[in-house]
């Protein structure tokens, strides 16, 4: 007998629905993540064997509807028309079927086979709602399966469906969305010039009349591509004349109209509310985190809470880590016979790489506990918090959510701007967002704090940085919004789902894809930065230097001293050759050219390299000071970098208060200046952006190091 074939299901709702959770009971560990084609939206996949099928599953990123605004919009609607799956899986959240439906109708429109997952039906029951699946079955023409990821109930019932459906042994009716009669009519004629057009043969000719009707812009750049968009463009101007006569409105307004007509319709039609609707726990909950006074504060303190938990869990694994490297350190130290060999396996590898990755367990409790924000439903209460603070300084509420994803890496953060209409608000934002605190640049905050601070005034002292990153953002906002970037912010309206305690299986699977992330950049780029460092700073070498080391050993050889007092004037003889010769390699001479435009600062031209690599990677600074710094240490006090720099006499609290604030705010890495150029369009604005944040990041440096020397 032949293998069956495998069949592809995407997974398709709005954020909040239950989808992850759906999909992380699916694959279980089968999961890989990557990015969709051309964007950095990411993407999951997985699989699963059931009854002898081979099932892959994509979860598509949450989307409320397939209008190409949003990243996660574009990709979802390419992905369905590009790589169409056997089958798409809607879920629904039971107890918001009118907000849900809508992303189903846009499905209905382009005919696609789908079954309805109905999810969380454990609180539908609790809820009193009484849902007639029947019925809305037959409106929506598709199979309806009731599930509860969190109570793990429907899943095999769900995946029977799969199965009949891949089978034939069910059909799909497919109901197609009518409009109002004239709508339809537009619609009808439209797609009937389409359907001559043998190059679209791709596409829903239906479905591609109505996304140009909506005014879809990239329905326009597909069809203008062909000659029938001459009789096309005419039927659209007919139509919106029609519209402006008829109704007052262009036919994207009636379109939506119609939408929501017929949910609303299919809501009174098939789902029966309790009578008398009771407070619920997350209405209760609200009335304290969404208070005027108490809403800033509470939200402070949420994160405030996690950095002290960050450090608090987080330092002991750390140490830990630290003390395997070290361990690992001294017992190949004695194995590798060659010195240059020796030099950069642990002074380059170990120090630089190893100097990365003992912060790992610091990162995964972070993205832990942001996305148990997340998922709990409280990130939403927090941008509309803030959106009060935000207007103030001139910025759209949404900017809100580009700015909270800048917390793990700005590229992300700065696509996510595309979801602001205002190419004013988008610019704003896009400025801003490297102010932020990205996840790359918590090495650097975890080094120095846990150097020069105890744990929990290390904990207070990230949050304040963070905090400071915010409120620079804040205040250039304003001064771009008040001088060149003048504009009115549109009013910020986002939807506030019920509070949900996420499942374990989630928030770790998060903190998973970040954590096997941030392994591969240190297992990739960073490794690769490394051995460059090691290099510039190794070469060229100084003959002089290598012959007074051979001379000043030769020497203490033939003196009547004991051994011990030997070996002790040796480690001290090659010590000071060892920075010399840093000093005289290519990575010291750089340094030592940068060094007078950092010294006010508090910074050495070794800073100053650090500085310089950082652009590749913020997380390359670390690995940048732990090479550099072994180089010049002996062997017996290399390995605990922390130790390194409380011991160093060009080090102190001072210098690591100013070089986390320089690293803050000083240039982003160079992949997200050129997504910066690639969004903004032009090069000007970005190339002043960057000399505006490298001004901001050397003054504030320079005064919080001033006073921080005051007060030591």
């Amino acid at each position: 007998m032949s293998e069956p074939k495998e069949i592809t299901i995407a997974l398709a709702g709005n954020p909040n629905c239950g989808k992850s959770s759906l999909f992380n009971l699916l694959t279980g560990a089968h999961q890989k993540v990557g990015n969709f084609p051309g964007v950095t939206v990411e993407k999951h996949e997985g699989y699963l064997d059931y009854k002898g099928h081979r099932i892959r599953v994509v979860d598509l990123p949450g989307t409320y509807s397939l209008t190409p605004y949003s990243p996660e919009e574009i990709v979802t609607r390419k992905f369905l028309i590009e790589e169409p799956p056997d089958l798409v899986i809607d879920v629904l959240e039971g107890a918001n079927l009118e907000r849900n439906l809508l992303l189903t109708t846009q499905l209905m429109e382009m005919e696609v086979d789908f079954l309805v997952a109905l999810n969380m039906i454990d609180e539908v029951e609790e809820k009193g709602i009484v849902i007639d699946i029947k019925q809305l079955q037959k409106l929506l023409g598709c199979h309806i399966v009731p599930t509860s990821a969190k109570k793990k109930s429907g899943i095999e019932s769900l995946l029977d469906h799969v199965l009949r459906v891949s089978s034939h042994a069910i059909e799909i009716r497919k109901n197609k969305l009518f409009f109002r009669p004239e709508l339809e009519a537009w619609v009808e004629r439209i797609a009937g010039l389409l359907a001559n057009q043998k190059e679209l043969g791709t596409y829903n000719c239906r479905w591609l009349a109505i996304k140009l009707l909506e005014s879809d812009r990239e329905a326009y750049q597909e069809v203008q591509r062909y000659p029938v968009w001459v009789k096309v463009e005419l039927a659209l101007q007919d139509a919106l004349r029609e519209a402006e006569r008829l109704h007052d409105a262009d036919p994207e307004v009636l379109i939506t109209e119609d939408r929501h007509a017929f949910i609303r319709g299919a809501i009174q039609e098939c789902v029966r509310y309790p009578g008398a609707r009771q407070a619920t726990a997350t209405d209760y909950i609200d009335r304290v985190v969404l208070n005027r006074v108490l809403g800033l504060p509470i939200f402070l303190l949420v994160v405030w809470g996690i950095f002290q938990l960050t450090f608090t869990l987080g330092s002991p694994v750390m140490e830990g880590l630290g003390f395997l490297f070290r361990l690992v350190a001294s017992t190949l130290r004695p194995l590798l016979p060659s010195e240059m060999l020796r030099s950069i396996v642990i002074d380059g590898i170990i120090a630089g790489v190893g100097g990365v990755l003992v912060f790992i367990p610091n990162i995964v409790l972070l993205f832990i506990g942001l996305s148990f924000l997340e998922a709990s439903g409280y990130m939403a209460r927090a941008a509309f918090v803030i959106d009060r603070v935000m207007h103030r300084f001139g910025l759209h509420g949404k900017s809100f959510m580009p700015m909270i994803t800048g917390f793990g890496c700005s590229i992300p953060a700065i696509m996510a701007t595309r979801t602001l209409k205002s190419r004013t608000d988008r610019l704003v934002t896009i400025m801003i967002i490297p102010f932020m605190s990205c996840g790359a640049k918590l090495p650097v905050y975890v080094l120095l704090t846990g150097a020069f601070f105890a744990p929990a005034v290390a904990a207070n002292v990230m949050f304040g940085i963070y905090l400071l990153g915010i409120l620079v953002g804040l205040w250039t906002a304003w001064l771009l919004k008040s001088t060149v970037l003048k504009s009115d912010s549109e009013p910020f309206v986002m939807e506030l789902p019920p509070y949900r305690w996420p499942t374990l299986a989630s928030v770790l699977f998060q903190a998973k894809v970040k954590a096997v992330m941030y392994l591969k950049k240190a297992g990739t780029l960073i490794l690769s930065a490394v051995i460059l460092i090691w290099g510039v700073s190794n070469y060229p070498r100084s003959a002089e230097l290598d012959t007074r080391l051979a001379a000043g050993t030769a020497q203490i050889n033939a003196s009547n001293l004991g051994q011990a007092e030997k070996d002790a004037r040796k480690g001290e003889l090659q010590l000071t050759i060892k920075s010399q010769q840093l000093e005289y390699s290519l990575a010291g001479r750089t340094g030592k050219v940068i060094e007078p435009l950092i010294r006010p600062l508090g910074f050495d031209w070794r800073i100053g390299i650090a500085l310089v690599t950082g652009l590749a990677a913020k997380e390359v600074v670390v690995s940048t000071i732990g090479t550099i710094y072994s180089l010049g240490r002996s062997e017996k006090s290399s390995g605990d970098l922390k130790a390194i720099l409380r011991s160093d006499p060009a080090f102190s609290r001072a210098t690591a208060l100013s070089l986390m604030v320089f690293v803050l705010l000083y240039l982003p890495c160079v992949a997200a200046i050129g997504l910066m150029k690639r969004e903004v369009g032009r090069w000007k604005p970005v190339l002043l952006y960057s000399l505006y944040s490298l001004s901001v990041a050397w003054v504030l440096s320079f005064v919080v190091y001033r006073l921080a020397l005051m007060v030591q």
